[in-house]
């Protein structure tokens, strides 16, 4: 059994966001001693090209796990080609109530209900100021749960004028299923308005700050054939530069039966992975060539991962399946590329 199995089987004792916690107070410590070089492993350098940055190699820390980006040296141990923190919002905020995080591990699924509980975008900046970490790192921004609809851009907005400057590429989260109405700005008017309102800020702040900052756009697994062909037309109109598929499911489907199925929130893990391959497959040949996917959902094996790829994206990311598995997980992707 590996050191990580061992210490998975402690964390597992723990409900899943204490031992999230705990384990992200940890890593942060860690991150800031010369005791990270313990974490580290060597991965092969296998260098892929996207969105006009070289990544080292195609395997990446999906946002969400490290919110505040206060573990970001730690995570850079481990050999990752990118590291994604967030999803920040302008102002902290505490999520939803607790519990708000359960574990499936018969299926290797994770349930979350968080609500972008972080602790603002000023917190998170200065995370990223102080990191060493010199390799690829996405900022994933949202919006404040009080914050109406109509005034959403706004927040994005905001976001984004703080983290560009810091950032190799800026993700806009309108698929979390755990934050009111958020999931209507992948459709129709609202996505239009919004993706036309940072195109326009994002030309800006390239003349600003004299560099340009690519914008990938998450979307849900949890859509028809005709929704992602609507909004391949959408990216392809407003030339996003990357899109990122998938965020977390609404369905039980895959886990009918587990004690925690019925919980609310988002499900991702393997359940994840044949919704997110699909919408993959689906929008791969209706978006514009120039304009990468970024896959992830389930993806938990390097078998995983070259199907994802086969399917069209550029990159992978990883989120449940690392909980389960630990770090090894991408030296094992990367080795079976």
């Amino acid at each position: 059994m590996g050191l990580y199995s061992l210490v998975r089987r402690q964390l597992f004792k723990l409900d899943a966001e204490a031992s999230h916690d705990w384990t992200l107070n940890w890593l942060a410590r860690i991150g800031h001693s010369p005791l990270r070089a313990f974490l580290r492993q060597g991965v092969k350098n296998k260098p892929v090209q996207c969105m006009g940055i070289e990544f080292a190699n195609p395997v990446g820390l999906a946002a969400g796990l490290d919110k505040n980006g206060t573990c970001i040296d730690a995570f850079a141990q481990m050999g990752f080609g990118f590291i994604e923190v967030g999803t920040v919002t302008p102002r902290a905020q505490p999520g939803n109530p607790k519990p708000r995080m359960f574990r499936l591990p018969q299926h290797d699924a994770i349930i979350n209900r968080m609500g972008f509980n972080n602790q603002g975008v000023d917190f998170l900046v200065e995370q990223v100021r102080q990191a060493r970490y010199k390799g690829v790192l996405g900022i994933n921004i949202g919006k404040n749960k009080d914050t109406a609809e109509a005034d959403a851009a706004q927040d994005y907005l905001l976001c984004m004028d703080k983290v560009y400057p810091y950032a190799d590429y800026i993700t806009i989260n309108i698929s979390s299923p755990n934050t009111p109405g958020l999931r209507d700005m992948q459709h129709g008017e609202h996505l239009q308005k919004l993706l036309a309102a940072l195109k326009e800020r994002q030309a800006a702040l390239k003349e600003q700050h004299g560099k340009y900052v690519p914008l990938a756009v998450k979307i849900a697994p949890d859509l028809s054939d005709d929704e992602i062909q609507s909004l391949a037309d959408t990216f392809n109109r407003y030339a996003v530069d990357a899109v990122i598929a998938t965020n977390t499911t609404l369905s039980r489907e895959a886990v009918k039966g587990h004690p925690h199925a019925d919980e609310a929130g988002g499900l991702s893990g393997k359940p994840v992975a044949p919704l997110s391959l699909h919408v993959i497959t689906q929008l791969r040949p209706v978006l514009d060539a120039a304009i990468p996917i970024i896959g992830v959902g389930g993806i938990d094996s390097s078998a995983q991962a070259n199907a994802v790829l086969k399917a069209g994206a550029s990159l992978v990311q990883v989120y449940s399946g690392f909980i389960y598995q630990g770090p090894r997980l991408v030296k094992d992707i990367v080795n079976g590329l």
